[in-house]
């Protein structure tokens, strides 16, 4: 039995069927793409500095709009 009652001999007909499909090339291109894009995902995870929670305060008092009401003189009253 191998992995949720695959065994090992489905598993192989599948890699056959697959690598019959597509080729080995496009395979390995694929593979390298994808290995390609964690390596970056793991390098931009790298390079961003943690925050500290002064900066995340500062960047959130910058970020507060005024939504308070504004008295303002209405045309009804003018006339």
């Amino acid at each position: 039995m191998g992995l949720g009652g695959i065994s090992i001999w489905q598993l192989l007909i599948v890699l056959v069927i697959v690598v019959m499909l597509f080729g080995t090339k496009r395979l390995r291109n694929l593979g390298g793409d994808v290995g390609s894009a964690i390596k970056g995902f793991k390098q931009s995870m790298k390079e961003e500095p943690p925050q500290t929670e002064e900066e995340t305060k500062k960047v959130a008092q910058d970020d507060v709009i005024d939504v308070t009401p504004q008295k303002t003189e209405s045309k009804d009253k003018a006339e």
